[in-house]
């Protein structure tokens, strides 16, 4: 890579894995997530210098692939980039490596900038680090975000409310909390015989502190959709991909 990639450093504690110690993709959510934010802040249109001006990011949609499975006590690097952002939508994407470089997992994402007090989208000039800033057109992955809507066939697998260790400082649910979610509606005889190979999210209204959460879930062969829905409304879909053998 020959552009601007701001790179951060994680250990891979007891705490990010799952069952079977490996690294859970809520965690690497959430590694990218720390990422992308001190990258943000370096780059002059962080959380902190936004707020005062009343503006947020708010993530649209997510795809990722992992490549191999990254165990606990593992030393790791997420590297993350903004690309040129188009209209309304901003994309960044991230690499996961491990200690010798190899890439262990790919994402993509896509984000709105919004005036927080109308929920109103916002275009690039609004950040006054726009002009200068160094996007990098160079992609992680090609995959699709597309998700497929629910076509009636699913079956509601959870009720929940959306409290509040599951919010953020916009007072919805965070991005990464909804992997859990959504993995929490498999048995653990199901995830131990087909690993996650990845995902694709997409964020299609927020819900909020307090809210209740209704998850569907339909399967269709390697892919399993999951769909989160609160008050009526399709809130969040995702599509998670599964592989046919064990843990490497």
């Amino acid at each position: 890579m020959n552009g601007y990639c701001h790179k951060r450093s994680f250990d891979v504690r007891y705490s990010d894995v799952d069952f079977q110690d490996v690294l859970k993709p809520s965690s690497f959510l959430a590694f990218a997530q720390d990422a992308a934010s001190t990258s943000a802040d370096e780059l002059g249109f962080g959380y902190g210098d936004l707020k005062p001006l009343g503006y947020g990011f708010l993530v649209v949609a997510t795809c990722c692939e992992f490549l191999r499975p990254v165990r606990v006590g593992e030393k790791v690097e997420v590297g993350t980039w903004p690309l040129p952002p188009r209209h309304v939508i901003f994309e960044r994407d991230y690499r996961l490596t491990d200690e010798k470089g190899e890439v262990c997992a790919a994402a993509a994402s896509r984000w709105c900038l919004v005036d927080l007090k109308n929920m109103a989208l916002l275009t690039p000039d609004k950040l006054n680090a726009h002009a200068s800033c160094p996007y990098n057109p160079e992609k992680a992955l090609s995959g699709t975000f597309k998700v497929e809507k629910p076509d009636g066939s699913e079956r509601e697998v959870r009720r929940l409310q959306a409290t509040p260790s599951l919010c953020d400082h916009f007072l919805h649910v965070n991005n990464a909390r909804y992997l859990d979610l959504f993995l929490d509606c498999f048995s653990m005889e199901e995830l131990s015989a087909r690993p996650l190979k990845g995902f694709r999210i997409s964020y299609a209204k927020q819900i909020r502190a307090g809210s209740e959460i209704v998850l569907l879930r339909r399967d269709a062969g390697a892919e399993s959709f999951v769909y989160a829905v609160s008050g009526g409304e399709l809130c969040t879909l995702c599509a998670l991909v599964f592989s046919d053998g064990g843990n490497a």
